[in-house]
């Protein structure tokens, strides 16, 4: 299964994403990224937990895990934020090997890449590697709303349910149950969006990725219940997520993989986590 940023990370194709911050060189082996003394990371904007920004400051979990993986290898952590393309592919030509249209170079490793076999053979200038995570989708419940969020899917018929526009949960809530709920679904921007309607009074339900209900949850815990229980007919099974570096530099990428296997181990990975309230889930084997 292929996974887009867009679409809950799930079509190949061609793009238009940019980066938002310019001026610097090339994606580097391991021997040139610690002779320039920092590691360019690539990180999606606006895309809570995992990288955004509040006021000046770029924060989520995928930067504080950039910040360690360049620390590491005694690097400075530099940020180049992300605005996605249509795809993965796009994201991946302008993040990882051959930089944006309006001449912005790749960043060394960008992060949060969906660990998929046709991904990785289908972009074959990237190497997709390092996987630190296994992400699922989920659904989370207004309290006062709805009396059981373990129902089945015919139980919301009527109530408002929230999903990021075009994304996989949105797909799923429109066509459940031979598509009787799509007239129930309201459309939001973003994961996060979708999320903050449900806790307040726009939405009884919304369907998201586990790490965007997870983290919601930190200041609507009140407000919302997690649904403990699978998703009636979701066919994705989850995907992993990883880093990719450009082709040639599979020294720095074998690097850095080493050092996720080390920072999984040694608890800090699953502590970044736990600020976030994201439950961290390893990644399952290939």
């Amino acid at each position: 299964m292929l996974l887009d940023r867009r679409r809950a990370l799930a079509l190949i194709g061609g793009g238009t994403a940019m980066l938002a911050v310019g001026g610097r060189a090339g994606a580097a082996s391991l021997d040139k990224v610690i002779a320039r003394g920092t590691l360019s990371i690539a990180v999606y904007r606006d895309f809570e937990p995992w990288s955004w920004r509040e006021g000046d400051r770029l924060r989520g979990i995928d930067v504080e895990l950039g910040e360690l993986l360049a620390s590491a290898i005694a690097l400075r952590a530099e940020f180049l934020e992300l605005i996605p393309g249509d795809d993965v592919a796009a994201d991946l030509r302008n993040a990882v090997w051959r930089g944006s249209v309006v001449g912005q170079a790749p960043a060394d490793v960008m992060m949060h890449v969906p660990v998929d076999r046709q991904l990785a053979l289908a972009n074959d200038r990237a190497v997709i590697l390092g996987a630190y995570y296994r992400e699922s989708f989920a659904m989370a419940c207004n309290r006062d709303r709805v009396p059981d969020c373990e129902a089945l899917p015919p139980a919301f018929k009527g109530r408002p349910l929230a999903a990021e526009i075009d994304s996989i949960p949105d797909f799923y809530l429109s066509s459940v149950s031979g598509g009787m709920l799509r007239s129930d679904v309201h459309h939001y921007p973003t994961g996060p969006a979708a999320v903050a309607a449900a806790a307040g009074q726009e939405a009884d339900g919304v369907v998201a990725t586990r790490a965007q209900i997870e983290h919601g949850l930190l200041a609507a815990r009140d407000r919302l219940v997690q649904r403990k229980g699978p998703l009636p007919m979701m066919l994705s099974p989850g995907w992993n997520v990883g880093i990719a570096v450009k082709d040639d530099s599979r020294d720095l990428g074998d690097r850095l993989e080493s050092v996720l296997a080390a920072l999984v181990a040694n608890g800090k990975i699953p502590a970044i986590f736990e600020r976030y309230g994201v439950v961290y889930r390893p990644p399952a084997e290939a």
